[in-house]
């Protein structure tokens, strides 16, 4: 198991950045990939980016590529998205997750609570 915990959230104009953080403790966070989704009300939680656990290969939705950057420093149980070039309908809940496998695609096994992202216009 692994427990997360998602900081870095706020409010912020569109085209600035924000760079949020997930913190990870358990054994198994150095042998999983991890991952970012969001979520608005009303709607389901969608994949933002992933890395896998031991070779930095990353992996983006088409919405977020080329202005999100998802990286890991697993000797300190991090996992950041920075997050550049936002826009409005970025807005969402933020969830870290770790996965099942060590790499994507592959389901997720814990969560974080969640940090919340507000683009204004």
């Amino acid at each position: 198991q692994v427990q997360l915990i998602e900081s870095g959230g706020g409010l912020v104009q569109a085209g600035g950045s924000l760079r949020l953080s997930c913190t990870a403790s358990g054994r198994t966070f150095s042998s999983s990939a991890m991952a970012w989704f969001r979520q608005t009300p009303g709607k389901e939680r969608e994949f933002v980016a992933a890395i896998s656990c031991c070779d930095g290969s990353t992996y983006y939705a088409d919405s977020v590529k080329g202005r999100f950057t998802i990286s890991r420093d697993n000797a300190k149980n991090m996992v950041y998205l920075q997050m550049n070039s936002l826009k409005p309908e970025d807005t969402a809940g933020y969830y870290c997750a770790a996965l099942y496998g060590t790499t994507w695609p592959s389901s997720p096994r814990n969560w974080g609570r969640g940090t919340r992202v507000t683009v204004s216009s």
